[in-house]
């Protein structure tokens, strides 16, 4: 009954976004998001794009899941990442008053083809990881509820978010968002209503909840999210993206709108797994095995309808970013509609393939991905906001220290890296990594820096 019921309203949500993606694809909609008229979004296409795109479904399942085993720190903790938009906002209109037309317009009038080609590298591996954990995520409800490995799922969701998204780029991942966030709010609206109103549900309870583990992880993983939040939304390009396609004003109220309405979203998605945690649930395939033994059929379908609608979502979008990243900034495929098609083939098969990889924890690619930015904090609070020209080997150095302090948290369990990091829990390893990876940036950008 259940897999039915959530196969029959995927179906009627993949109709619908086909349904109002654009019938004529042009060069600039496809990958500069306008309209067949030329136009540019308005407000609340860009808010909704907003949101909808970074509460996507591994998000999601990351606030739940830290906030079972954390409480209510772990949910705050990676609710705190949504701050990105804050400091989105600001380094978007800073390039915007400069003139640049992209993060890589600036670094690459500062540090030439080195300085883009560094950014562009953590940049692609980004979208790719975006596109590999919303799969995954899909795998995992396929096969909590039909068993096996969720791969045929996964196939089939990949071809049809491929077929609408290399119709129309970024213009039909702005169109078919809109539709798709007011499904995810309707699908969970309702569950959480169910949540807040049930017998065993105590607002205080989850507002002071210790977690499975304790909290003291959870405080950990805020700390990181504080030290990478400034650096976090200069490398994901999806919300870059959006920060050049609307007039300034109009770009600034999207930002600030998508920030309070995205961070309550994670909030009250880490309810669900806070409220397993209290009731004593035993942690099952992802929680999503959990859910479906703690809530009504029709309460689990509705919570299963969301994730998919936000894995669909960021799907399109991080396609979109991806044909614009390969062509326009690397320019390795023919600015047309096959050039760009071509390129989100490419990024689909390969993210589907990573799911065949045996990793399945969720919040590593956030972590490896958020590290390997952080060499952008020093650059962009010394260069951009500082007004300092920076010498290149200092944004090297910088870079370097970022991806090495990526690596040894993805190689963490090798017995030479882990010979190097200090013991304890991987969160307090990565706090640690966090901390030397700007120490090491900001003393090289310093030390390389001059009055421009």
């Amino acid at each position: 009954m259940q897999a039915t019921a959530l196969i029959s309203i995927v179906a009627l949500i993949i109709v619908g976004s086909i349904a109002v993606a654009p019938r004529r694809a042009s060069i600039e909609g496809f990958f500069g998001g306008l309209s067949v008229s030329g136009s540019a979004p308005g407000l609340w296409v860009l808010v909704l794009s907003q949101v909808t795109t970074w509460i996507f479904a591994r998000s999601l399942m990351n606030a739940a899941i830290l906030g079972y085993y954390y409480g209510i720190a772990g949910t705050l903790a990676y609710a705190a990442y949504y701050g990105s938009f804050l400091s989105g906002a600001l380094i978007v209109a800073r390039l915007r008053s400069k003139g640049a037309v992209s993060l890589q317009d600036w670094l690459g009038t500062r540090f030439g083809t080195v300085g883009t080609g560094c950014y562009n590298v953590v940049v692609a591996l980004r979208l790719l990881s975006e596109v590999f954990a919303n799969l995954l995520v899909i795998g995992l409800i396929a096969a909590a509820i039909l068993g096996g490995t969720g791969t045929w799922a996964i196939v089939v969701l990949a071809v049809i978010g491929l077929a609408y998204s290399a119709w129309g780029g970024l213009s039909a991942a702005l169109r078919t968002d809109v539709v798709q966030m007011l499904l995810f709010l309707a699908a969970f609206g309702a569950a959480f209503l169910a949540l807040v109103f049930s017998p065993d549900f105590i607002l205080g309870a989850v507002l002071t909840a210790p977690g499975a583990s304790g909290p003291y992880n959870g405080w950990i993983l805020l700390a990181v999210a504080a030290l990478q939040v400034f650096s976090y939304p200069a490398h994901d390009p999806v919300m870059m993206d959006r920060g050049f396609i609307a007039d300034p004003a109009t770009t600034q109220k999207s930002f600030l709108h998508a920030f309070w309405i995205s961070t309550l979203c994670i909030i009250a998605f880490g309810f669900f797994g806070i409220q397993a945690s209290l009731i004593g649930a035993e942690y099952e395939g992802q929680l999503i095995g959990t859910w479906a033994g703690m809530f009504p059929p029709w309460v689990f379908v509705l919570l299963m309808v969301s994730l998919v609608v936000s894995a669909l979502s960021t799907l399109d979008s991080a396609l979109a970013s991806a044909a614009r990243l390969v062509v326009e900034e690397l320019h390795l495929a023919p600015r047309t509609l096959n050039g760009g098609r071509i390129v989100m083939v490419a990024f689909m098969v390969a993210g589907a393939a990573l799911t065949l990889w045996g990793n399945k924890t969720l919040f590593d690619a956030v972590a490896v991905s958020g590290t390997a930015s952080m060499f952008l904090t020093p650059v962009l609070v010394v260069g951009l906001l500082g007004g300092r020209t920076i010498a290149l080997w200092s944004y090297v150095v910088a870079y370097g220290a970022a991806i090495l302090g990526a690596f040894m948290y993805f190689a963490r369990s090798w017995d030479n890296i882990a010979a190097v990091l200090p013991e304890g829990h991987k969160y307090e390893q990565l706090l640690v990594i966090c901390i030397c990876v700007l120490i090491v940036g900001f003393a090289s950008v310093l030390a390389g820096a001059r009055k421009g």
